[in-house]
């Protein structure tokens, strides 16, 4: 795994950087928000990047910090979401900002990006809401967490099989069971009524 590339920048293009280190080039795909913090052609930049291999090729994604990192990683993990799609979503804004708007559930902010309509956009902050947190509102690190409450759990799944977000929250209202099993089981019985 390739997780830090330091260099020089060789070629710098909207979609991707190209940095030469050890008499190596390495052509990095970066966020709009990552290119407007990378310094102009033959300054030293250092990156942190993430390598995803495929059978028919090896793509190299760079970023500016670990956080915006750790979010492309949410955000590939996210159904309809790839790569290119995920690097639009970061092009948005700063980390934090982005958190911001999973916190709000502000999922206009994310229908606004090319390839990401309504029901993707709902998905992301369903998926994401409550795996990402700051530690204050002005400043501090962003905080990945587990997720693993159950209600959470149970309405991801709910809306996995097709309820919007409103729906699974309504049909969870009355359930009081400890597992999302027993939850989810409970909402489709009800949703049958």
């Amino acid at each position: 795994m390739i997780a830090l590339v330091c260099g020089e920048v060789a070629v710098r293009r909207p979609d991707h950087v190209v940095v030469q280190a050890g008499g190596v080039g390495y052509r990095l795909a970066v966020s709009a928000e990552t290119l407007r913090q990378v310094p102009a052609v033959g300054r030293a930049v250092t990156l942190h990047s993430h390598l995803i291999v495929r059978d028919d090729a090896l793509a190299l994604f760079g970023f500016a910090g670990e956080e915006e990192r750790d979010l492309f990683l949410l955000l590939i993990g996210v159904q309809s979401v790839g790569p290119k799609v995920a690097l639009a979503v970061l092009g948005g804004g700063p980390p934090r900002e982005l958190v911001g708007a999973l916190a709000a559930g502000d999922s206009a902010r994310f229908q606004a990006v090319p390839g990401i309509g309504k029901r993707t956009a709902e998905r992301i902050i369903v998926e994401l809401r409550e795996k990402v947190a700051t530690t204050s509102e002005t400043d501090g690190p962003i905080v990945i967490t587990r997720g693993d409450d159950p209600r959470r759990l149970a309405r991801d799944g709910l809306v996995e099989l097709g309820y919007s977000i409103v729906e699974a929250d309504e049909l969870l209202r009355e359930a009081a069971h400890d597992t999302p099993e027993e939850l989810i089981a409970h909402a489709l019985r009800a949703a049958r009524r």
